[in-house]
Order: structure tokens, then sequence, then C-alpha cells
């Protein structure tokens, strides 16, 4: 039997190679620096290609590959694979997520001391001949306020050194628990302003995404402690660069490291490169012999995994299923993962644990992968597009949530019925959904039966129990051309509080929430989409 084929078509480590090679399971081809048209050509008779960040996999090269079974990314992020085409082509996707971690941590280190110590500009001036040792007068790590953004596992490699240097380290994480943040000895702030004004050094580690970037704009900035320092390892994007350039002009930022940039390579004409006290390296915090060593080894280990053993690794898109499974469970996991994202936008941030209780016939079907579905929903909005059904269990474990399964053998009234609730500091939050026949609603929220389509957007209210509220609330929307498509009432007892659940066919505006939440009876309005 002819061995699958594997192309390298970006350069990965020796080891890496010889771990693809080992044992003749697999058969290797090397071939870097290809045209997009000549890759199009060779693919269709691979089965697997790896690549690192110069390749870039696009719909084309997917569809041409008649026999790919997988793609490998040697680093982190898939930015240059079009997962979307590949998840439709049944095309696995892989990346090496924790290859590079200590590099990166250490690359950001290096970098605080640099900003610290002004390193990189007295070595430029001495090459100038010049001996100015009064114009580079820096400042000590010990006794200064670190603050992190982000404690996954770079930034908490960041912090065990910032502590090792006798820093004082704060963090900001809204998905990290007090359990966790204790174990690596650093402070929780609950709002990222709390950070800024107490930081005499800030460093980013958190992921890209539409709730992050931009997160340090012209705003923000201003809110810092004058005189901080401010490094980027992790994406470009997370700094509004122009704010970032402006406010090393005016002194309010002492200095600043980059290795990331919204547009790579930089531009000729960047902003950046005019801006004083301010470090630029190329995108290094994963160019060590090591962390290339390691991705290579790492990525090479996850291709065999699939190609021989059919075990998954790290994947980035949905592992495949057969048809037969698929159609059984695939209505669970896109409800899972709905729940999910409807108690991740109702609950506390800093949940400490996650509890997923399985009711009735649910339980005849493996419920690992809704478990991972459900998971993938919850923390989005904390990993952004890094959490899927794979890496979410890891994911949680990092942020020290507590994942809770418990099964019940009779569902009541239902069929089946799938209950998520969130504990956060002694507050539970909780929503529960079943299926009436092939179709999925929403049969609970915070404890109270209700009946709500899973869809688009939904008006989540609290208010004290009396006449004519919902009325109101009904007027104001309308007032703001905000249709209801459905409601369902619920109430605790005569008038104590309500919920209301409104599937509605547009979302409102801040100013008419801030409308809603500024009545006498409204406890709470929480807009959620799905």
């Amino acid at each position: 039997m002819t061995p699958p084929k594997v192309l390298i078509a970006d350069a990965i480590s020796q080891r890496g190679i010889d771990e693809l090679s080992r044992d003749g399971g697999l058969e290797v081809s090397i071939q870097v620096k290809l045209p997009p048209d000549k890759l199009i050509q060779i693919i269709p008779e691979f089965a697997a290609l790896i690549v690192r960040s110069e390749t870039k996999v696009t719909g084309d090269v997917l569809n041409a590959g008649k026999k790919l079974r997988v793609v490998g990314r040697a680093g982190v992020g898939v930015d240059n694979v079009d997962v979307e085409t590949a998840t439709r082509r049944g095309v696995l996707v892989l990346n090496a997520p924790g290859g590079n971690t200590v590099s990166t941590a250490e690359h950001a280190f290096s970098l605080l001391l640099n900003v610290a110590r002004k390193i990189p500009q007295a070595d430029a001036t001495l090459r100038t001949k010049k001996w100015n040792r009064k114009d580079f007068e820096g400042v000590e790590l010990y006794n200064k306020t670190l603050g992190v953004i982000g404690m996954g596992r770079i930034g908490s490699e960041l912090s065990r050194r910032a502590i090792a240097f006798g820093m004082r380290v704060i963090a900001y994480d809204p998905y990290l628990s007090a359990s966790r943040a204790r174990s690596l000895q650093v402070e929780l702030v609950e709002e990222l302003d709390d950070l800024l004004g107490a930081a005499d050094f800030i460093s980013l580690h958190t992921p890209l995404t539409n709730e992050t970037r931009h997160l340090l704009n012209e705003t923000r900035l201003a809110k810092t402690k004058r005189g901080v320092r401010i490094i980027n390892c992790a994406r470009g994007g997370l700094i509004v660069e122009n704010a970032l350039a402006a406010a090393l002009e005016n002194r309010n930022v002492a200095a600043a490291a980059l290795d990331v940039f919204e547009i790579e390579p930089l531009p000729d004409d960047s902003i950046l490169r005019a801006a004083p006290n301010l470090t630029l390296t190329p995108h290094l915090g994963a160019s060590t012999a090591e962390a290339q060593e390691s991705v290579g080894i790492e990525i090479a280990q996850s291709i065999r995994a699939a190609l021989l053993e059919g075990t998954i690794r790290n994947a980035v898109n949905m592992p495949s299923l057969d048809a037969k499974t698929l159609s059984i469970i695939g209505p669970h996991l896109r409800f899972g993962e709905k729940l999910g994202r409807f108690l991740s936008q109702v609950a506390p941030r800093r949940v400490d644990e996650l509890k997923i209780n399985y009711s009735g016939k649910v339980n005849e079907m493996d419920t690992g992968p809704i478990t991972r579905a459900i998971l993938k929903g919850f923390l989005q909005n904390a990993g952004g597009k890094d959490v899927n059904e794979v890496n979410a269990p890891a994911f949680a474990e990092s942020l020290g949530l507590k994942i809770t399964e418990t099964r019940i053998s009779s569902a009541g009234d239902y069929t089946d019925l799938l209950e998520l609730s969130a504990n956060a500091e002694g507050k539970t939050v909780s929503v529960g959904g079943a299926f009436f026949g092939a179709t999925p609603r929403i049969v609970s929220v915070k404890s109270r039966p209700v009946e709500a389509r899973p869809n688009g957007v939904i008006l989540v209210l609290e208010n004290t129990d009396r006449p004519g509220i919902v009325g109101r609330i009904g007027t104001l929307l309308g007032e703001h051309n905000v249709n209801i498509a459905t409601m369902s009432l619920s109430r605790n007892q005569a008038g104590g509080t309500a919920l209301t659940i409104l599937n509605l066919d547009n979302a409102p505006g801040e100013e008419l929430l801030e409308q809603i939440r500024g009545g006498e009876d409204i406890r709470s309005a929480q807009v959620v989409r799905l």
C-alpha cells in the first residue's frame, strides 16, 4: 500500500522533517517557495500540506487538493489558510499553538527591559561615536507595576518572569477565574481602566477579536499613568498606531516596543518609524531556534496522528464525523454551541465553574462532541476565532474554568433536555434548551420557564411584576423601529420579579438600551446575539 504523501511547502526544522519521515509511514516531499499556480498544479497528489506563514492556502488550492485530508500550519495563527473552505471540503486544519509560548514571552520580556533601559537608542548613539550617558537614564523594573492584558499561556509566562524580577503584576482578563489568578500570584482588576491608571509598564497578550480591536485607543492611552511604557507582542490591531505615536510625542507614554503591526511588513511611510522612544522588531516573537524546532516537531506529530492513527490534535476546525453520526448528533452540536453563546452573554464575565446537565434521550449518544461545542460557544468571547471544538477544553483549563457534567435519565416534560449553569463567586446563571420534535427551543433562563427561539437577537429583561411594563417596553422598541418577533413571559410570584424574553428582528442601539434600563421597575436588560 502506498503511504500518504505530505508536501512541505515552507521550511520547518529538520527534526520535524525527520519525525514525519520516520518508519516510512509517510512519503515526504519538500518543495518550498512554490508560486501559487505551481502549488495548485501539484497539490492533487498529496494527502497533507504543511505551511508556515509564507504559503497561502487559498480556496483554489484546497479545491484542487482532491486527496487532501490535512493542512498543518507550523505556528499559532492560520490567517494564511482558508479555514471555511477547508471545513466545507472536509479538510482538517491543524496548528502548533504551544511551540512558541516561551519564545514569545521571552521576547516580550526582552522588550520590557529595552524600554526600561533605552538599550537600542544607546547602542545606536554609541555607533555614531557619541558618548551621551545622561540621555539614557533608565528605570528599574524592581518594585514597579506591570499590567498584563490577557492571561493566556504567554501572558502567564511573562508574569512569572516579571515576578522573579520583583515586579508587582496586575492583570486584566475578564475570563480568568480568581483561583487561577491566585495560583499565578497576580492581582486581578475588574475593569481595564483600573489597570491603565496603576501600571508603570503594560504588556498586551490577548487575541485580536471584535471586542479587543483597537483596545488601546486615544481615549484609553490618555487614561494611562504618565510615563507608562507599553509592549505589544500579541497582535497588530490591538493598539491604534497613530494614537500611540502621538502619546509618545507628548511624553504621556515614555517608551514603547512593538513586535506586531496592523499591516505587515510595516509600510515605509508608517508614522511609527519616526515616533520617539519606540523600539520596533519585525514579528520576532517566535523566531528562536528552539521555537522553530518545537513547532516543526509539534505539527509533524499532529500530521502523523491524523493520517496514520485517525486521532486529532490541535485542530482549528471541527473534527470530521461520519455522515451517519453527524446526522444524529449535528443538531445537538449546533444547539449546544448556541446555548453556550447565550449563557456567556448573560452570565458574569469571570466564571469559576460551568455545569452541563444532560437529561433524557440525549444520553444515548456520545455527548463529548456536544460538550466541546458548548465550550466553543461559551468561550468565543474570551478566545475569539482561536477557540474551537478541539482546543476548547484546554482553553477552559488555562482560564481556571472548571467543567462539570451530570446526567439524568428522565427529562420530565421533554424527550431530552440540555441545561447549562455558570457559577461566579457564589452567583449562578442558567439556561436550558430542548427539542420540540426537530425544532430547538430555549426553555428556561435563570431558572425560569420560558419558550424562545435560539436565533438572532434576544432581549432578556428582569423587572418588577407590575401592570403595563411590557407595554411600555414594546412602545419604546416601536419608537426606535425595533420589531418584536416573539415574546415569552415568566414570573416567580405576583408582584415579584418577572422575566421577559423577546426575540427581536434587529438589535436595539445603546441609546434605546439606556432608556429601557433607566425605567424604575427594570432590574436588568441584556442583549444576546446568536
